[in-house]
């Protein structure tokens, strides 16, 4: 965990910027905590949606949200292909399914989630850890969740079984079985609601819940995003 910059506090929060190496790979990442700081803080994993990066607006607000009205540290990592990864001709072309349809994206992803977990735990020391993602925050975090044991709630969303994974994404759900929270879009121009259904059904936990808006694929209101930190705190403590 190399950080990169000097941090940034503001309002009470502490943001630092890092990377990492995970299997030949730098990982662009950025830790939030509460400015008080303190060890064993719960840790939420923050997943960015496709096109976008770890310093997306919505990123953003939810990071401040958990450290300053529930002293919870959050972190957030450039997907391959996203942010600072993006090469030239991903951003050139404008073709992020180029990324996502790739070989080995998915385990990469999964590697490179553990390994933001390892450095953060090592550095705030091992609290209760919550994920959020929506869209392609949802097709890599299913995956995650399905893989790491340590995730013990998570919101979801705006994702269905219709994606480039989404044989993987069906055989992963069933083994999500912490408390979650799926967002769904009625009008939804990219996720059809039915396969955002399909995919809600198909995740194993016993205590998840499915709240739905209209609106398109980018409308999810404004209140509902900020429910988000509550929700994990209601969960991590």
């Amino acid at each position: 965990m190399k950080p990169t910059a000097k941090p940034i506090i503001e309002r009470g929060v502490r943001e630092q910027a890092f990377t990492l190496e995970c299997e030949g790979r730098v990982v662009p990442a950025i830790l939030w905590t509460p400015e008080a700081g303190g060890s064993g803080q719960p840790l939420a994993l923050l997943g960015h949606g496709g096109s976008q990066h770890k310093r997306a607006d919505y990123i953003l607000a939810s990071a401040r949200r958990l450290a300053r009205d529930h002293g919870i540290a959050s972190v957030a990592i450039d997907a391959p292909g996203h942010g600072e990864r993006a090469d030239l001709d991903t951003e050139r072309l404008g073709r992020i399914d180029r990324v996502w349809g790739r070989a080995g994206v998915v385990e990469e992803t999964i590697a490179d989630w553990r390994a933001a977990l390892d450095a953060v735990q090592d550095t705030l020391g091992a609290g209760t850890v919550g994920y959020f993602g929506v869209s392609m925050g949802t097709m890599m975090g299913v995956p995650l969740i399905a893989a790491e044991p340590r995730i013990q709630a998570a919101v979801f969303g705006l994702m269905g079984t219709w994606s480039v994974i989404s044989q993987r994404l069906a055989d992963d759900a069933a083994r999500v079985t912490c408390p979650l929270r799926f967002l769904v879009q009625w009008d939804d121009e990219v996720i059809p609601r039915d396969l955002a259904f399909e995919l809600f059904d198909r995740l194993g936990s016993k205590q998840k819940s499915l709240r739905a808006h209209p609106g398109g694929h980018l409308d999810v209101p404004p209140d509902e995003m900020r429910a988000v930190p509550e929700f994990l705190a209601s969960h991590l403590g």
